[in-house]
């Protein structure tokens, strides 16, 4: 169904990556020094110059601690630069003119921007009388030339240079023409930069420019009468619109609702001319030297800093005395320019270099001082730190293989923890305990013992079919309760018992709605294929090929009578006659695939449907065809269709009636429907259309009566950021769609949106620490439930013409050199499958002689800012990012299998 760029949506990063670096052991502290040649990287969209990393060995807790090596320099104790990468905020404007043309019923709406990007403006009109929040088209003769289509509410329309303005900074404007006698009853709009996905909204809402006088009381109303009052309240709210991630919800239904019952007034349209702040951010790159020396008078350390960094640097700082690392004042004196903050740090203003660029300073340590932990903070109280973590300088020769989960604790009087230094200023929730050792140590005995004994060979084999699928499914749903036991807040099982709940159940037979294991997806269309009306037969010809690149299962388009022609508005439930083909049409083709061993997903929409007629309130909600429901049907809490159900039990899809999963004849109704898709249409499963929608218990019913082989849910949510970035730690949004995956009792799976997101972060900004969560793991839901975990990097409605939120341009296969090689059910997007051919071919391949599935272990052996590399199964090594990247060689032998633009695949040999 229509997604929207829920990726770019709101947009931070609260850095909190634990990386990993390998420990020396080092007796005692040597001296010893590094030359590091600068090279340009590109960070993001913008390139700049950096230094790069050296093969320094190095211990770590959750800050990067250095260890020393030796050197013939005995002054020089240590000597790195530290990559520094952040945002800078470039400030303009956005201007919306409304005009009166020559003719005094034609006006000219101008919406433009003064800052550079690839601007797009993403509008809709809202029609006389229409009651509702939705979008519409505009007329054809109104649409500005490079006008796109975007389903059947909105158009996109790319900014142009302003001939108004000349020279490399020229604006960037579009006009829409329109005349006033029209039934146009206002203009919506949203602007978007292609360049970095943001979208510029207020408050997340669209800005709507009234045509008629019923509609100017909204606060998203663009008229000159509001002024600097455009929207109510104080002027402050504009200094502070950012251009930041926030994308338009679902068909873009934040607009205030016009009554078709108000009469239009009389009053006559004014033109105005208004200027709105906008704020964006653009990657930037420098970097901080530090340096380590001895001071033969006094035995002191003495270190060095010295950064390009603008403006004013304050140091964070203080010092560590023994291994506990936690934070101390270092005693007196101090150096200029240096501030005692809270009695547990101190903060200290470097000097501005000679020239005039950067600062620098110096910090003098005694002999006693074990570590120097810091971070920078600069004149916009943006602070810089190691992902997340202090930086930190280990000054003892005694600290030997730290454990890089080790944290430096800064505690105020009540003990509580802070966080990083760019956290310090609010305390932390306390750090949990860890569950009993013991006990879960003997529920894991249990289970294993119960596995054990049903599974050895003599028992095993005496076991029907039929008893073994049952036992198998009902150990998965004890995984299920104890996942869900675990995520609880009580957290009564350790995520590593889960871990080993589901290596303990690993078998070779296929659990319904789960598959074997070893599933490979490929998604059969893209959002134009319903445009040739035989779809189906053109699918048809592509199973033997699909079938030879080694993918298993095939996704199908929507198949039902849809108000919308790709299917995502259905209608009649039965009737299989759409714009992608007959039902006969779509029979064969299923015929087709199970011939070359491929099977097939239904595309199931079960949260809404579109009604055939109106009731007596004129409200669209009595249903046709087989399934003639009436309003009882629909959910009590969408007011847009006054249901007579009870109140919905997820999130409502406004665009269309909301179904009660509640009401006993729906659900046995959608059985139906569902058992008669599977046998006379020959679906082997289902890929389940916004499941937010409605309770993963009712899912779990509909899989339970139709056993689906396959079966996976769209669980399409919003992931965390902070002030314009994305945070690092995306447990929070993981964890949402884990609880439905649970809801369902463990009998789908869900697409891993986490797992995109994070992908994008970290390819667009060159920041592959990303891609490990705090433990070690994938940061995604296959890092916490791989066999549930569906990867994909892109489908319909990411993609395709839609584009709500594209992958990366030129790193999709970075995106499939991970997906395909890790854990999880990947799932390949048709555009992609033949633009890509070759290189994904090879990645298939690849995974299927290494028989790669979706419990395979994976070891995640480097997490730095410009190369992620991880080891699966002990079987395939791959890296992605532009750095360097060897797979260990101490127990195996590796040979390079896949190689591409910043992405390398090995396998043992």
């Amino acid at each position: 169904m229509c997604t929207v760029a829920v990726e770019p949506l709101l947009n931070t990063i609260l850095r909190s990556s634990n990386p990993r670096i390998n420990s020396i052991k080092s007796p005692k502290f040597s001296p010893f020094s590094l030359k590091l040649t600068p090279k340009t990287v590109k960070i993001g969209r913008k390139f700049c110059s950096i230094n790069p990393h050296k093969n320094l060995t190095v211990t770590a807790c959750s800050t990067t601690t250095v260890s020393t090596i030796s050197n013939t320099d005995d002054e020089v104790l240590y000597n790195k630069t530290i990559e520094l990468a952040r945002v800078k905020k470039v400030e303009g404007k956005i201007y919306i003119r409304l005009d009166q043309g020559k003719d005094e019923d034609d006006w000219q709406l101008t919406v433009g921007c003064t800052l550079t990007g690839k601007w797009v403006l993403h509008w809709g009109v809202h029609y006389v009388g229409v009651v509702g929040s939705e979008w519409d088209q505009p007329p054809e003769e109104i649409r500005p030339p490079g006008s796109i289509a975007i389903k059947d509410y909105a158009i996109e329309t790319p900014l142009k240079k302003s001939t108004a303005t000349e020279g490399e900074d020229s604006f960037q404007e579009v006009n829409i023409n329109f005349n006033c006698n029209s039934k146009i009853a206002a203009i919506n709009f949203v602007l978007k930069d292609e360049e970095t996905g943001s979208w510029y909204q207020h408050k997340g809402r669209n800005f709507v420019v009234p045509l008629v006088n019923d509609l100017r009381d909204g606060d998203n109303v663009v008229e000159q009468i509001r002024d600097i009052g455009l929207w109510p309240g104080s002027s402050e709210q504009l200094s502070n619109l950012s251009l930041n991630g926030g994308a338009p919800q679902q068909s873009a239904k934040e607009n205030d609702e016009a009554s078709s019952e108000s009469p239009l007034a009389n009053k006559p349209l004014e033109g105005f001319n208004v200027d709105l702040p906008i704020v964006k951010e653009v990657p930037v790159c420098n970097s901080l030297s530090v340096s380590v020396r001895k001071c033969p008078e006094t035995s002191k350390n003495l270190v060095h800093m010295e950064t390009d960094l603008p403006g004013n640097v304050v140091v964070h700082w203080g010092v560590c005395f023994d291994k506990s690392k936690i934070w101390a004042l270092p005693e007196t004196p101090h150096p200029p320019e240096t501030e005692v903050y809270k009695n547990k740090a101190l903060r200290t203003l470097l000097q501005k270099k000679e020239d005039g660029f950067g600062a620098k300073g110096i910090f003098s340590l005694n002999e006693d001082v074990a570590g120097f932990p810091f971070a920078l903070k600069l004149d916009d109280d943006t602070w810089l730190n190691n992902k997340g973590n202090d930086f930190f300088i280990s000054l003892s020769g005694t600290r030997k293989n730290e454990n890089i989960s080790e944290g430096i604790e800064k505690k105020d009087a009540s003990g509580l923890l802070f966080g990083s230094a760019g956290t310090d200023e609010k305390p932390t929730t306390p750090t949990l305990e860890a569950p009993d050792a013991t006990y879960t140590d003997e529920i894991i005995k249990d289970i294993r013992s119960l596995v054990t004994g049903i599974s050895s060979e003599k028992k095993w084999k005496t076991k029907t079919k039929e008893a073994q699928e049952g036992i198998l499914q009902e150990i998965e749903k004890l995984a299920a309760e104890a996942y869900s036991i675990f995520r609880s807040s009580s957290k009564t099982f350790s995520e590593e018992s889960i871990l080993e709940i589901e290596a303990a159940i690993e078998a070779p037979e296929i659990r319904s709605g789960t598959g074997s294991g070893f599933e490979i997806l490929c998604q059969g269309f893209n959002w134009e294929s319903h445009k040739s009306g035989k779809w189906y037969l053109e699918l048809q010809q592509q199973a033997a090929e699909l079938s030879s690149l080694g993918f298993t299962i095939v996704w199908f388009p929507p198949p039902t009578e849809s108000v919308s022609p790709e299917g995502y508005m259905p209608k009649d439930l039965y009737n299989l006659n759409s714009r992608y083909g007959t039902m006969d049409e779509l029979k064969d083709a299923v015929k087709q695939f199970h011939k070359v061993g491929i099977k097939v997903l239904g595309d199931a929409v079960l949260n809404h449907r579109c009604a055939h007629s109106k009731n007596d309130n004129g409200i669209w909600n009595i249903f046709g065809g087989r399934l003639n429901w009436d309003d009882r049907a629909v959910v009590a809490d969408d007011p847009h269709f006054q249901g007579r159900g009870n109140k919905s039990s997820g999130d409502n899809f406004h665009a269309a009636p909301n179904i009660d999963h509640s009401q006993d004849f729906v659900r046995n109704d959608i059985k139906e429907w569902l058992c008669w898709l599977r046998k006379d249409i020959g679906y082997d499963g289902w890929r389940l259309d916004f499941v937010r929608g409605f309770w993963g218990g009712y899912v779990k019913d509909y899989i339970d009566v139709s056993t689906p082989y396959f079966a996976v849910g769209e669980y399409w949510d919003s992931l965390s950021y902070s002030y314009g970035e994305m945070d690092y730690d995306q447990d929070a949004h993981r964890q949402r769609i884990v609880d439905w995956i649970n809801a369902t009792g463990g009998t789908a799976g869900a697409f891993d949106v986490t797992t995109k997101g994070i992908l994008h972060a970290a390819l667009e900004r060159c920041e592959y620490w990303r891609l490990t969560d705090s433990k070690g793991k994938p940061p995604g839901v296959v890092g916490w439930w791989p066999s549930r975990a569906v990867t994909f990097i892109e489908n319909h409605d990411t993609g395709s013409t839609q584009g709500h939120w594209r992958f990366p341009g030129g790193k999709e296969m970075q995106g499939y050199a991970y997906i395909l090689t890790h854990p999880g059910t990947p799932a390949v997007f048709y555009d992609h499958v033949f633009h890509y051919k070759h290189e994904i071919a090879a990645l298939l391949a690849l995974r299927n002689k290494k028989k790669i599935n979706c419990r395979s272990t994976i070891k995640i052996t480097k997490s730095d800012r410009d190369v992620y590399a991880a080891v699966i199964d002990d079987k395939v090594a791959m890296k992605i990012g532009p750095g360097h990247y060897e797979p260990p060689t101490e127990s195996q032998n590796w040979s390079v299998a896949i190689e591409g633009n910043d992405y390398k695949v090995w396998e043992t040999v």
